[in-house]
């Protein structure tokens, strides 16, 4: 067995939700992702237990599933967190990269020899940005390739790409769930903090892109955030993977996974006007 250490977040920027304070870990190992089904899906892949989803504001962005992939829209310019799910009664390890690099350390390895986040039995967390110390991390934000953080270290051959690989603790903890776990992606979302709103505006209309600009993450400003270091015995096989593909919607247009929006002409939509609406 191997042993691997971890990091645990002990900070509001790593958001652990569940019955008392949970426990977040980085692990340095991991195996192979899922395969993908290449035909066209209607909802999204199912993976047993794990979950991941991309926020902005506190809210999970709407996703598509085309293509054989989960695709979310990626807003210019917004803060974005990623909210990680562990409705099992095992202890977990997450490999967690965003455009191929590494959340914690910026490597780019396979998910069993990355450092990875730990999530305790039936606890979510949330992770806000890129681990730059035991104190410090730095945000997500969605930006261009040009900007992004992946290009500043040369690694760009993973852009728009973010992964999580989950591994199980080889010890099993038996943990009597605090309440049944469900998911509902319609209930409200917890609001962003004061001062977030502005990175999170949609700026289609207010800045248009280029038709050759792609979605990529940035590099944003720093935030306190204290880990430490464990040691975990960890399954060699990985437990589930989830991918999500973000693109803005110019790209998402391009690729076929949104309807293109269609409007009315101005003259035939005066020509169907009327004084009052239709009786119920």
């Amino acid at each position: 067995m191997n042993r691997i250490r971890w990091i645990v977040s002990v900070t509001a920027f790593l958001l652990t939700v569940g019955l008392g304070t949970g426990t977040v870990l980085l692990l340095r190992h991991a195996s192979a992702a899922v395969a993908q089904d290449p035909e066209r899906l209607t909802r999204r892949p199912y993976y047993p237990n794990f979950e991941l989803d991309v926020l902005v504001n506190g809210r999970p962005l709407a996703e598509y599933y085309a293509r054989g992939r989960t695709y979310v829209e990626a807003l210019q310019g917004a803060e974005y967190e990623l909210r990680l799910r562990n409705p099992s009664a095992d202890r977990v390890a997450v490999a967690l990269s965003v455009d191929g690099l590494n959340s914690i350390d910026a490597r780019h390895t396979s998910a069993w020899n990355a450092s990875k986040w730990v999530i305790e039995p039936y606890q979510t967390i949330t992770i806000s940005g890129w681990q730059m110390s035991s104190e410090r991390a730095r945000r997500f934000y969605f930006t261009n390739e040009r900007d992004s953080y992946g290009a500043k270290l040369g690694q760009t051959a993973n852009l728009g790409v973010i992964s999580a690989v989950f591994f199980k603790e080889r010890r099993r903890v038996v943990v009597t769930p605090p309440y049944p776990i469900t998911r509902d992606k319609s209930e409200p979302e917890q609001s962003a903090k004061s001062g977030s709103g502005e990175a999170a505006r949609d700026n289609r209309a207010a800045a248009p892109m280029r038709d050759d600009d792609y979605a990529a993450t940035g590099i944003g400003r720093n935030v306190r955030n204290d880990v430490r270091w464990v040691d975990m015995d960890l399954e060699s096989r990985a437990a589930g993977e989830v991918t999500i593909r973000y693109e803005y919607y110019s790209a998402l247009l391009k690729l076929g996974v949104v309807p293109r929006q269609t409007s009315r002409e101005p003259l035939q939509r005066r020509e169907d006007s009327r004084g009052f609406s239709p009786e119920p």
